[in-house]
């Protein structure tokens, strides 16, 4: 790719000093001021020519990674594929990245590429210019010099900024082979920014999105995150979907939602629950990965329980079964921490025992660590019309709001409508009918027939 080198100067675009933290501007003036090239890169350049507000910083130099470690006795050097530091301040970290280079010429313990073209070694070390080339998208490419304010451009990516559009550097096939995981990227992008994606850079993900298969499952979990949990994850799911990006990664889900017999409850749910999220993060509430994957496999779960059911195992028993199968298989494509495959079975597990509340089912219930998760999960399944338990569903948000001794006075009323149940032999399980506690005690004389 011929190189166009375009500078801005300040007065000619809107990038703020003031805009940028305090942090990320302690490394560029301390690696400027011991001789170095500093320029912010990447998305923080891009979001604020924007007028957003980035999540992070990113900074690019021409110091090596141990030379940037002798500057800053905060730092942190991680990654093999690429070497990378990490400065630390508290919680906020400023990544720093030494140029990179061209791999021509050059051994394979810096520079490194697999059979189908995937880089697994990238430590080969280059001036400002290269580095540009070396970067996924134009708009991505652009950088900040501490020195000037200004922004330099090799790539064009000004050009695409304003037209909105994203677009692969240099040649798209050779780039997505080099790391399929700018596919997932592009999309990522697409979305966030509502950019289109251009020609080549849009037609290949159709035909190259299999090279997915060979990435690291680790990886995929965390490129996952970045789709779903970054605000515009409904928009992510609508292009994975588009281009079959989706079944590489979640293929028990996409078969879910293809299967006609689900009448579409699997697409509902899986819809709502990111619309759910991106309204929280809009409103800066945090969510944890784990409600979302509970959703993604929820009924996929479902298929594998009614499968050991026929086998004969209790329902139960079947349940928790289900849970360990689906996780399982699950992590063939993605992996899933355990911190976050807990959390997922325990909001499963809790479905049955929110859906049937006995007196000592109710109280242990609410002492459960993951109670909310649980809660939150019946209310999405209710809102989907997976269930009808309205009724329910206000009886378990009501209790939250008594004392103590409200909360064991009204376990205690659905305790005495089970007695009064069994006496009658009046237990209905095609409908729940709850009437507010004091006014009757129906709670616990019904069980729902909605339970999958």
């Amino acid at each position: 790719m011929k190189i166009k080198k375009q500078i801005i100067s300040r007065t000619d675009h809107s990038v703020s000093r003031d805009a940028i933290s305090d942090n990320a501007l302690k490394v560029l003036y301390r690696l400027k001021d011991a001789g170095y090239q500093a320029y912010l890169v990447g998305g923080g350049v891009r979001d604020l020519l924007l007028g957003q507000k980035p999540k992070d910083f990113d900074v690019a130099t021409d110091a090596h990674p141990d030379e940037v470690k002798s500057l800053f006795r905060n730092c942190r050097l991680i990654g093999r594929r690429f070497r990378l530091a990490h400065i630390l301040y508290g919680r906020d970290v400023i990544e720093v990245a030494t140029f990179r280079g061209p791999h021509e010429g050059k051994s394979p313990s810096h520079a490194d590429q697999n059979k189908e073209g995937r880089i697994i070694r990238d430590n080969v070390y280059g001036s400002l210019e290269e580095d540009a080339l070396r970067r996924d998208f134009s708009i991505n490419a652009l950088y900040y010099n501490i020195r000037d304010d200004s922004i330099v451009d090799f790539t064009g990516g000004m050009v695409d900024l304003n037209n909105k559009t994203i677009r692969m550097i240099g040649n798209a096939d050779t780039r997505y082979r080099e790391d399929p995981v700018r596919m997932l990227r592009a999309v990522r992008f697409a979305a966030k920014l509502d950019f289109q994606i251009e020609g080549k850079t849009n037609e290949l993900i159709y035909e190259l999105g299999h090279l997915l298969e060979d990435i690291p499952v680790a990886r995929l979990f965390d490129e996952t995150i970045k789709l779903f949990q970054g605000g515009y994850g409904l928009r992510c799911f609508q292009l994975l979907r588009e281009y079959r990006l989706f079944e590489l990664l979640f293929p028990m889900t996409e078969a879910s939602i293809n299967d006609t017999e689900h009448d579409g409850r699997t697409l509902k749910i899986i819809e709502q629950a990111l619309k759910n999220t991106d309204d929280r993060i809009d409103s800066g509430k945090s969510v944890n990965p784990a409600f979302f994957l509970a959703v993604l496999l929820w009924h996929p779960m479902h298929e594998y329980k009614n499968r050991f059911i026929e086998r004969g195992e209790h329902e139960i028993e079947a349940l928790l079964s289900a849970s360990r199968e689906v996780i399982i298989r699950q992590q063939a494509y993605t992996s899933i921490p355990k911190r976050f495959s807990l959390m997922m079975r325990e909001i499963w597990h809790m479905q049955p025992q929110l859906q049937h509340p006995t007196r000592k089912r109710a109280i242990r219930t609410l002492t459960n660590k993951r109670f909310r998760a649980g809660y939150d999960f019946l209310l999405l399944r209710n809102t989907v019309g997976e269930l009808e338990l309205d009724l329910l569903c206000e009886w378990w948000t009501d209790i939250q709001t008594k004392s103590k001794a409200e909360q064991e006075n009204m376990c205690d009323q659905l305790g005495k409508g089970q007695k009064n149940s069994k006496r009658r032999n009046k237990r209905r399980r095609s409908k729940t009918v709850i009437k507010k506690t004091g006014q009757g005690n129906s709670l616990a004389s019904a069980e729902s027939a909605n339970s999958e």
